[in-house]
């Protein structure tokens, strides 16, 4: 079947940057997401591989009565503990790789679809540069990242901070991006700075 010249555009950014605003943009204005965190739920569902692996891994105790993945119980094991998110990692990735590179030969197929956008916060940590065109990096900064955590999951100024903690660099990000929107100002200053870029690239 031939396929067409599909633009594939990453975004990414890092937690309370603003990433998810503009792709819920995106997604009201009719263009296609890819949504890595959504395909991250899936490989872990009931009955999965991935579901199956991470129980040989981490035991029952991560298992809910109805048998589903009790994801409380793993992020407090995984977070406080680098090298079981690495099992947990190894486990899960190769997994949304792989349905992210199916999705992506779906929309090559598809006549009409000239840009699709891969919507993955980890897009870096994963190194999935590889399957995309271009990447748009959404990015705030430090102090925004925390207070907007803060009130968004009601958690202490060192809590949030762990949490970025664990996420790449801002400054590795920005060198590995195309495109960095920053996003320290308003929503409508961020999605006019999105508009722009739409019609310059002629997506």
């Amino acid at each position: 079947m031939k396929q067409n010249k599909l633009k594939v555009i990453g975004i990414t950014g890092g937690i309370a940057s603003g990433k998810s605003t503009v792709v819920e943009f995106l997604s009201n204005n009719k263009y296609s997401i890819i949504d890595a965190d959504k395909i991250a739920r899936q490989v872990v569902e009931i009955g999965t591989v991935g579901i199956r692996e991470i129980e040989k891994s981490f035991g029952k105790s991560i298992i809910n009565k109805d048998l589903s993945l009790n994801r409380k119980a793993l992020r407090n094991i995984v977070f406080n503990d680098k090298l079981k998110l690495e099992i947990l990692n190894k486990i899960t990735h190769p997994l949304i790789i792989e349905e992210i590179e199916k999705q992506i030969q779906y929309f090559r197929k598809c006549d009409n679809e000239k840009v699709v956008f891969l919507d993955c916060p980890l897009l870096f940590e994963m190194k999935l540069q590889y399957l995309t065109d271009k990447v748009w990096l959404v990015s705030t900064t430090l102090e925004n990242q925390i207070a907007r955590i803060i009130k968004r999951d009601n958690v202490e100024i060192s809590e949030a901070s762990k949490i970025i903690s664990y996420q790449m660099p801002l400054n590795e990000k920005i060198e590995k991006s195309d495109i960095v929107i920053e996003n320290n100002e308003t929503k409508k200053e961020l999605l006019e700075k999105i508009k722009k870029i739409l019609k310059k690239e002629k997506y």
